[in-house]
């Protein structure tokens, strides 16, 4: 079945970066897009940023400029390089799978002095 897995998350300061990673099974992962979602407390959640099967990228309006979604093809990997981060990037992020739907397990980012 499809699993995925994030790591990377935990507390920083503002201006800090911090690098998100999603490994993905149970899928072909080159011809997948990807996407990353938050969800901040007490709000729905969020797009953060997709990258397609030709490594063509979308992104939030909010995080244009700072986060960078990127892959590995041979580590059925995705990331999100987070830079110059602020506490209104402050929640759970989570990894997905629009085609089959899935979903990771979230992994918690606080950006706090």
């Amino acid at each position: 079945q499809v699993q995925l897995v994030e790591s990377g998350g935990g507390l920083v300061q503002p201006g800090g970066s911090l690098r998100l990673s999603c490994a993905a099974s149970g899928i072909i992962f080159r011809v997948a897009t990807m996407g990353w979602y938050r969800q901040a407390p007490g709000k729905e959640r969020e797009l953060v940023a997709t990258i397609a099967s030709n490594e063509f990228t979308k992104y939030a309006d909010s995080v244009k400029g700072r986060f960078t979604i990127s892959r590995d093809n041979t580590k059925n990997t995705v990331y999100l390089q987070m830079n110059s981060l602020k506490p209104d990037d402050t929640g759970v992020y989570y990894c997905f799978l629009p085609n089959p739907v899935n979903w990771g397990q979230g992994t918690q980012v606080t950006v706090s002095s």
